[in-house]
């Protein structure tokens, strides 16, 4: 379900993914929704992380990968600026976000 998500454009709301990944947890756990079974239990149950936590932790480890190459067109990348109508962010500005996030310990929505 998360391959190639360390290129994924940054959402603050990744709802549809939560969404998707609960009815696969739901679903493997044999329980239906009108059960009304808080998403935590079931993922407790699972012993699975939150997706936006697993987002977080791909992101971080492809951009360890990034710092170990030597190619340049890499680091170049991480510079880079989205040119459309909204704030301009690279990704390294992504990675400090996602450093920042991982410190305080917020597992929640990215």
């Amino acid at each position: 379900m998360l391959h190639g998500s360390v290129t994924w454009p940054v959402r603050k709301e990744n709802v549809a993914l939560q969404q998707a990944e609960m009815r696969m947890v739901r679903w493997k756990c044999g329980v239906k929704l009108k059960d009304r079974l808080p998403s935590k239990e079931l993922t407790e149950r699972l012993g699975i992380d939150d997706i936006a936590l697993v987002l977080l932790q791909n992101r971080l480890r492809w951009y360890g990968h990034v710092l170990r190459k030597d190619d340049d067109w890499v680091k170049k990348y991480m510079e880079y600026e989205v040119q459309v109508p909204r704030p301009k962010r690279t990704r390294r500005d992504v990675v400090r976000e996602d450093c920042q996030a991982r410190k305080r310990g917020c597992h929640g929505s990215l």
